[in-house]
């Protein structure tokens, strides 16, 4: 290392035979104490958040309110101008004539709901990361073709390198590796 800096751990990565063994040691890991972990496979595992223990992404309602906001403001602005500001009398229409506020209504509550979906995505998963340490791993390459893997990372509470590394092979982990940041 240069100018004498160590290496400081970042994760632990280890291996498991397929799918099922992945779900068992995802709940194993889970029930441990762990809660910075994550699961990587080829493939979606149906059961994988459930033996994880991961709630609901708050996403949904991060868009339900942005979409509410915006229908609500273009209707608000929309009454206010055709009413309050600068009434006048079209075809004997009333002031308030909301029929003819339904598209930019709907527009503007679709606009801000795709906006808040994706910044909403964004800050909720950290990104933008231009590199996470499993990166330095070469073996995390297998994890698209054929291989399964668990990783916990080091900001865990429990996290300890000798002890961790001791739990995931009681647990089946094969071929552990701990990457370190560079």
């Amino acid at each position: 290392m240069a100018n004498g800096a160590s290496l400081k751990t970042a994760l632990i990565l280890a291996e498991f035979g397929g799918p099922a063994d992945l779900l068992k040691a995802a709940q194993e890991v889970r029930d441990a104490g762990y809660r910075k972990f994550d699961c990587h496979s080829p493939f979606p595992i149906h059961g994988m958040d459930a033996a994880m223990g991961l709630r609901r992404s708050p996403l949904g309602w991060i868009v339900g309110i942005a979409a509410l906001i915006g229908t609500s403001s273009a209707l608000a602005i929309q009454w206010w101008t055709s009413t309050i500001d600068y009434p006048l009398v079209i075809s004997g229409k009333p002031f308030f004539s909301f029929q003819a506020y339904v598209p930019v209504t709907f527009a503007l509550g679709v606009l801000l709901s795709a906006f808040a979906a994706l910044i909403g995505m964004l800050a909720l998963n950290g990104l933008p990361r231009l590199n996470h340490p499993l990166f330095n791993s070469d073996r995390s390459g297998k994890v698209t073709d054929d291989s399964f893997f668990i990783s916990i990372e080091a900001g865990d509470p429990i996290f300890d390198v000798g002890k961790t590394t001791q739990f995931l092979e009681s647990i089946g982990g094969k071929n552990l590796e701990v990457i370190n940041d560079e």
